[in-house]
């Protein structure tokens, strides 16, 4: 882990596996809200056959504070910069919750540089997103219920863990700042894929809990029908995080469709 300048910015930045950029296209995994990139060490670690990355935005975890809001096409170009000084070309994404919509925003803009997408617990955003749980979002629009140690953790758990039988390790949590954490939900506040999700024509993988209760999993479904041939995938009583809390039906999963690329060659 190390922190890289890019762009104007100091990021946060961890790269598992770095040997075997040549075996598969580089995963980059794009992360929820105020969540920093120790949370996604596991999902790394059980995938070790191919190099992956992981960033903290601006604010979060161990990156330091934006000098100004940013936006979600903003961010998307960051990433693309981060990838050039990375030495890489093209990356299959992970985008989780917040990180599914920098993922889709990504795949637009910089489609020669995406190869095949996985959508975990997101949404459109926009008008057509159907919201969560009305007290969770409650909590969620309160950055002081995520910028204190002492709460942080009981929040992510009944958020993150909410309808879920299989609990997550909240160890790895680190406490958002209130600037890092504000920005990152006005980004999302004032952006929408609908009006681009059907030129997404890469390969795109959909994937939702039942029992979600900060993104339903109708949002799932709206993602399904807008992007065309991708396909969806449902899992059952993970909550919010079922990638974390069901991770190894979520790892093979996730393999699976990644290395269909391979299959089929």
């Amino acid at each position: 882990m190390a922190m890289i300048g890019v762009a104007g910015r100091r990021l946060h930045l961890a790269q598992w596996h770095e040997s075997k950029r040549s075996a598969h296209r580089p995963l980059l995994m794009l992360n929820g809200i105020g969540m920093n990139l120790e949370m996604l060490e596991p999902l790394a670690r059980a995938l070790p056959e191919r190099e992956v990355i992981c960033f903290d935005m601006p604010g979060i975890g161990s990156s330091p504070d934006p000098i100004l809001p940013y936006t979600i096409p903003s961010m998307a170009l960051t990433t693309a910069a981060l990838l050039d000084r990375l030495g890489i070309d093209e990356v299959d994404i992970l985008g989780i919750s917040w990180g599914g919509a920098l993922a889709q925003q990504f795949a637009f803009q910089h489609r020669a540089r995406t190869g095949r997408i996985v959508l975990a617990a997101t949404a459109s955003g926009g008008a057509t997103m159907v919201p969560g749980n009305p007290s969770i979002l409650a909590h969620l629009a309160d950055p002081r219920e995520y910028t204190v140690e002492r709460t942080l953790k009981r929040n992510l758990a009944s958020i993150y863990n909410g309808g879920g039988s299989g609990k997550v390790s909240l160890n790895a949590a680190k406490a958002p700042s209130p600037l890092g954490f504000s920005y990152q939900m006005m980004a999302f506040a004032g952006w929408s894929s609908v009006p681009f999700l059907p030129l997404l024509n890469m390969p795109v993988m959909v994937m939702a809990d039942e029992e979600d209760q900060l993104v339903p999993p109708s949002n799932a479904h709206f993602l399904h029908n807008a992007i065309p041939h991708s396909r969806i995938e449902m899992f059952q009583g993970g909550g919010h995080l079922f990638m974390l809390s069901q991770r190894d039906r979520f790892i093979e999963k996730l393999r699976g469709f990644l290395d269909e690329d391979i299959h089929h060659t």
